[in-house]
């Protein structure tokens, strides 16, 4: 099957898609790292092998090596080979990488984007791609206000007429507020806002997409999503790996920047918004916003925030080094690796409901849940009875690694006595659907050609959430709440459920 073939019928593939993408040129910054190989280039692959992707389809790789087009086919023929959810199938390869093209220069070359130009221009010919243009910024954060600013330069930001334009950020977007604000507004002096795609691969995950359908597609939930029946809700994130050889890097990030800022913040939003009148347009990122806009600024930072470091430990049978004897890692480094927080949304849904976030890294497994505890029966029947009375209802939206939804109620157990126990009703997309979810990148990508940008990140969100965390991080830096330790294989620190406890509470067992 040819890439042209495959493009004739997008429709008949499993994924959601309400047109055809246009013909267009996808041109990914920094495409010789880590992320193009292992993530980019297996999802184009995997529309390709669904036909989700237009016909005149082309790639073009900018990157500082000095590769031919033949080079990069191979390159990213290995990682496809590799990394893709699908086997390769050497047909539709040959097919596909007919597309795939190679560009040489560093970032701040204006000559290497003239010859960039001059590329796209050689493909809208041969490939019929109408000049529709998609930059993906696959680089490091540092360089995404030079490579706008070159690109506005070139006039490779404007589009031609009747073509579009459109640029794709990846995470981190800025450090902190100033830093947030200074990058939006460079960025923004060549791409409106509305052509600006600020990428979360967690909005792309199969789970987290159906937390809308969970709620806003079954009337029997939706009743009991507020403050009268919720007790609380924990957002948790899990990891079983380290820093994994990029200490240099995770000491100028750490927890809170690398994964609270983006990934958790927005899974509490899709959580705790309003529901929308339809998922077009902003709908869905207006709603978002205003759920940011409503938390509540954490006020004492020491007491509703933890921090911590995995000191050295086991992980799954063996032994592992402490943060701070990782490569790139400051002795008495004081990022942190580990952090818990507790946040309130202050409107008339949310009210009084505590929001506990939670991510650590070398946890005793990796997973990614959320967790809603929902508030206990008014009467206490069956202890009168002689019986026990049941645990909290709890719903837990499984978002990695095993995909689902369980919900835990109470039913007797057999026996003269009203004796009540905790089961689950379990849903698991593998075996009710029989097929694996495609990989997050593969549905962004086809939004951001769609043009369809509701599951991207929109500044005033970004702004938002930097708004609420910037003085948590000021607060950090000037001693509040001071370093922990946790055991490298543990839960994390005391303090994390010190936290919850105060308020009578347990993080849930993941």
């Amino acid at each position: 099957m040819t890439l042209k073939e495959a493009a004739v019928n997008p429709l008949r593939a499993g994924m959601r898609v309400n047109r055809a993408a246009d013909s267009c040129a996808v041109v990914v910054f920094g495409a010789t790292g880590d992320l193009t190989a292992r993530k980019l280039m297996p999802a184009l692959y995997n529309l390709a092998r669904e036909r989700l992707l237009p016909g005149g389809f082309s790639v073009v790789g900018f990157a500082r090596r000095d590769w031919t087009d033949e080079q990069f086919r191979a390159v990213m023929k290995e990682g496809v080979a590799k990394f893709s959810r699908e086997p390769l199938q050497e047909e539709l390869w040959e097919s596909f990488a007919r597309g795939l093209h190679y560009v040489s220069g560093t970032f701040d070359d204006a000559q290497a984007y003239a010859r960039l130009g001059e590329r796209l221009g050689k493909q809208d010919h041969a490939h019929g791609s109408a000049g529709n243009r998609l930059f993906y910024l696959a680089t490091p954060p540092d360089a995404y206000a030079m490579i706008a600013q070159r690109l506005g330069e070139a006039r490779l930001a404007t589009p031609q007429q009747g073509s579009w334009t459109r640029l794709v950020i990846e995470k981190p977007y800025g450090r902190d507020l100033p830093s947030a604000r200074q990058l939006d507004s460079s960025i923004g002096q060549v791409f409106r806002e509305r052509f600006i795609y600020r990428i979360d691969h967690y909005l792309g995950k199969e789970t987290v997409q159906n937390i809308m359908v969970f709620r806003f597609g079954n009337g029997i939930f939706e009743p009991v999503w507020n403050r009268r029946y919720v007790d609380n809700v924990q957002v948790s994130v899990a990891e079983t790996v380290g820093v994994e050889g990029r200490g240099g890097y995770y000491e100028e990030s750490g927890a809170l920047r690398d994964m609270v800022q983006n990934h958790l913040m927005q899974v509490l939003a899709l959580v705790a918004m309003e529901p929308v009148a339809s998922f077009r347009g902003d709908a869905v990122r207006d709603e978002k916003a205003k759920v940011f806009h409503a938390i509540k600024p954490i006020e004492d930072v020491s007491r509703d925030t933890v921090r911590a470091q995995y000191s050295a430990g086991a992980i799954l049978g063996q032994m592992v080094p402490g943060y701070r004897e990782e490569t790139g890692v400051a002795p008495d480094s004081r990022t942190e690796t580990y952090t818990a927080m507790k946040l309130e949304v202050e409107n008339w849904r949310w009210s009084g409901v505590p929001f506990y976030l939670r991510v650590g890294k070398r946890m005793p497994k990796r997973a990614t849940e959320v967790a809603i505890t929902f508030k206990t029966a008014p009467l206490q029947l069956f202890r009168q009875m002689g019986g026990d009375n049941p645990t909290p209802n709890l719903l837990v939206l499984r978002i990695q690694p095993d995909e689902g939804i369980s919900l835990r109620f109470g039913a007797k157990v057999p026996g003269t006595r009203y004796d009540v126990r905790p089961v689950n009703m379990d849903f698991r997309y593998g075996s009710s659907f029989g097929v694996a979810p495609p990989e997050a990148y593969e549905r962004l990508l086809l939004d951001a050609m769609l043009g369809d940008s509701t599951l991207f990140t929109r500044w005033d969100g970004v702004e938002a959430a930097w708004e609420l965390l910037t003085p948590v991080l000021d607060a950090w830096a000037d001693g509040a709440s001071p370093i922990k330790q946790y055991e490298a294989g543990s839960w994390g620190p005391d303090a994390a459920r010190e936290m919850i406890e105060r308020d009578g509470r347990d993080w849930h067992r993941m």
